[in-house]
């Protein structure tokens, strides 16, 4: 069993440091590998994650199975969320089967009946944090971050609408959620014109109004120096997603065109596994100011 710091421990430490934790989707094994080595490389904590859909081809059960043994084998703080989850029922069944972290996504309701759904998940949470002693985390988004870790031509409108202050700090008070994801400026995705640039003064007002721990979601594309005024500023995680499933499709491509002849996956996917590693690497330096 796992006796290191939990991931509440790993944010806090994050605060006192002025560093992020960097959160990594999954869809396959590779992925898995890829991400876990460069923590390992990084010496630093790192949070898998699993949409809905990236869940169901998972696997729900098989996705904690996966963490768990790598985070209690080698007593490493590698953490699972579950990641923008549309409903209680969702984010129910993955506090259920043993997630660290789940993000219920009501983003696109009113304010009213977001808090609503966000603080039922928040009781749950705590409910079963009381009976088993597990620590489990529960993010919300507030505001536009837009949908989708893929490639989009243009910034989508609604871009321009970030977060208020002053509404997030009622949306905290009123829900009790440990993780806010506020719209500052990033979209999800990859912007062929361009990302738009991170508003870190906001950011900086919307951390000091809360109180708690910021998540940037939409990392992908954007410009360094946005990463790191966006940490200083009281950004917590940051989500990557649409760069690693570049770098593991352009590196399988490459393999596939060099060994037309090759139908072993495990020769043809190692250069995937690489280059998510790499990506990965390079970003955690970047959030923990080893860079």
């Amino acid at each position: 069993m796992y006796t290191g710091k939990t991931l509440r421990e790993c944010l806090k430490d994050a605060a006192a440091q002025g560093t992020a934790i960097g959160h990594f989707n999954i869809s396959n094994l590779e992925a898995l590998h890829g991400i876990y080595q460069a923590a390992r490389k990084a010496d630093v904590p790192v949070i898998i994650g699993v949409s809905e859909g990236e869940e169901a081809f998972v696997g729900l059960e098989e996705a904690v199975a996966l963490v768990s043994t790598l985070r209690n084998r080698d007593q490493y703080p590698i953490f699972l969320n579950a990641d923008h989850h549309g409903s209680f029922e969702s984010v129910k069944r993955c506090i259920d089967a043993g997630f660290d972290a789940v993000i219920i996504d009501a983003a696109k309701l009113p304010f009213d009946e977001n808090a609503a759904l966000t603080l039922q998940c928040v009781e749950y949470a705590r409910a079963v944090t009381a009976q088993t002693g597990r620590d489990i985390l529960v993010e919300a988004e507030l505001g536009y971050i837009g949908s989708g870790s893929n490639i989009k031509d243009k910034i989508p409108d609604g871009a321009g609408v970030k977060t208020d202050p002053e509404e997030a700090k009622k949306f905290v008070t009123e829900t009790g959620v440990d993780l806010l994801a506020p719209s500052i400026g990033s979209i999800h995705g990859i912007i062929k014109s361009g990302k738009p640039h991170i508003d870190a003064e906001l950011t900086k007002h919307i951390s000091g109004m809360t109180g708690v721990p910021l998540v940037l979601h939409g990392g992908s594309g954007l410009r360094d120096e946005d990463f790191t005024n966006a940490i200083r500023a009281g950004v917590r995680i940051v989500h990557i997603n649409s760069e690693i499933r570049l770098a593991y499709r352009d590196a399988l491509k490459v393999a596939l065109e060099a060994h037309p002849d090759e139908i072993a996956p495990a020769k043809l996917l190692q250069p995937a596994v690489d280059a998510i590693a790499e990506v990965v690497y390079q970003r955690l330096m970047l959030f923990t100011n080893k860079a």
